[in-house]
């Protein structure tokens, strides 16, 4: 999740987009480090509180900072592996409603690991009753993972699959290819049908 904030922030820039990192993710204790590492391999500041801080806070912060200083995008790196804990999707619930003080959230994407099983099904589940899900991200897709769960979450969401992550690289996000996703699935050519 971090790691798509990360890349997206490079895509954003090579469009010449001014974007601010917040690392709102506070429940995980590498998670501003990491983004902090992301933001300075793409050119961009990232806002983070002190260990443990309130993540709404870090948010609202986050935003202020991209007013201030007039930029494009900001984008709010958010906890969200533990969706079974209520804390934790409260929290996120109240990220959301504090971002949007300052004005309409644009986007949400639910980043999803294409190694997860049914138990990506319920996180999506989760996430959709808690933020208006606008998007999918699909990561992991580098390996023999095929991802196939984002077909039941999508349709669970009603919301598209926007990007797919295919590496660890800070080029490895790519707008989703249905085409090329039904024949990584099949293991055929779809176009060659």
């Amino acid at each position: 999740k971090t790691t798509t904030v990360g890349k997206l922030a490079r895509v954003l820039v090579a469009e010449d987009k001014d974007v601010i990192l917040g690392a709102a993710d506070t429940f995980r204790a590498a998670a501003a480090d990491q983004l902090t590492t992301w933001g300075d391999r793409v050119g961009v500041p990232t806002v983070r509180g002190a260990e443990a801080a309130d993540p709404a806070s870090v948010a609202f912060e986050a935003v202020q900072a991209g007013i201030d200083s007039d930029a494009d995008v900001v984008i709010v790196d958010t906890a969200g592996r533990l969706q079974t804990k209520v804390g934790l999707m409260d929290e996120l619930g109240k990220v959301k409603r504090v971002v949007e003080k300052h004005g309409p959230v644009d986007e949400v994407l639910l980043v999803l690991d294409a190694t997860t099983g049914q138990n990506g099904l319920a996180q999506a589940r989760v996430f959709g009753e808690v933020v208006d899900v606008s998007g999918i991200v699909l990561t992991k897709l580098d390996g023999t993972a095929k991802g196939g769960i984002v077909v039941a979450v999508q349709r669970e969401l009603g919301v598209p699959v926007k990007l797919v992550g295919l590496g660890e690289g800070a080029d490895d996000l790519a707008p989703f290819d249905p085409d090329a996703f039904v024949d990584g699935i099949l293991g055929t050519d779809v176009q060659a049908a």
